[in-house]
């Protein structure tokens, strides 16, 4: 596994990672179509000064995205991996690349569903920790809020 700089060209794959029903209901996530998508990584990831997006590559193909960006007056993180790669220690590995190479802001925070049991088991793996605050979005889904320090 390593990462690289995310580009245009990974979006196809991105564009059917977040579109995965399991995955989907596992990030209590409704997939965006094509259109959405694309606009939304465009202007809102790639085309933002103040966000990193990186590709993860396993085995020379491209098998997910790790990004960082600021909301709020918070850095936060974020990350997505094809359903193939689940199960593999990929996500743990490809976040704590990334924490540790390539965003070294801290405090570095991230919304997880509380739901996602899988998802929290990376963060923590990776050195987050629950801050307690928990917000309900208008979607009605109950996020928990990690920390790196």
């Amino acid at each position: 596994m390593h990462l690289r700089d995310a580009t245009e060209s990974d979006l196809p794959v991105f564009f059917e990672n977040q579109r995965d029903p399991e995955a989907a209901r596992m990030a209590v996530f409704t997939p965006r179509d094509h259109a959405a998508f694309y606009a939304h990584w465009r202007e809102r990831i790639l085309g933002r000064p103040d966000c990193l997006a990186m590709t993860i590559v396993v085995e020379g193909a491209v098998a997910g995205h790790v990004a960082c960006w600021t909301s709020d007056g918070k850095r936060l993180v974020g990350y997505w991996i094809g359903r193939s790669y689940w199960g593999r220690g990929i996500a743990s590995e490809a976040l704590q690349a990334f924490v540790t190479h390539h965003e070294k802001t801290r405090p570095l925070h991230a919304h997880v569903a509380v739901s996602n049991v899988a998802s929290i088991r990376v963060l923590e793996k990776c050195g987050f920790r629950p801050t307690g605050d928990r917000t309900t979005g208008p979607d009605g889904v109950e996020d928990l809020l990690m920390e790196l320090r």
